[in-house]
């Protein structure tokens, strides 16, 4: 499903990052909430390519899907 998300515990213990680097889905999401550009962050680090920006950023809103339950009281 997130061919470019991939979780290796010997990498930032184990968070989400791209292609096994040590660039994780939470810094692309963070810098993007702070205003940076897609262009922005490729130039900030080279080895980024614009799908892995995507990529997180779909990885992110899928862990942000909310859902809601009926909660029954006994």
């Amino acid at each position: 499903m997130f061919s470019r998300i991939t979780f290796d515990p010997e990498i930032m213990g184990g968070q989400a990052c791209i292609r096994g680097m040590r660039i994780s889905v939470s810094l692309i999401v963070n810098l993007i909430a702070n205003g940076m550009t897609r262009e922005d962050i490729l130039a900030e680090y080279p080895d980024l390519e614009p799908e892995d920006i995507t990529e997180a950023l779909q990885y992110a809103a899928w862990l942000a899907k909310e859902e809601v339950r009926e909660v029954h009281q006994v």
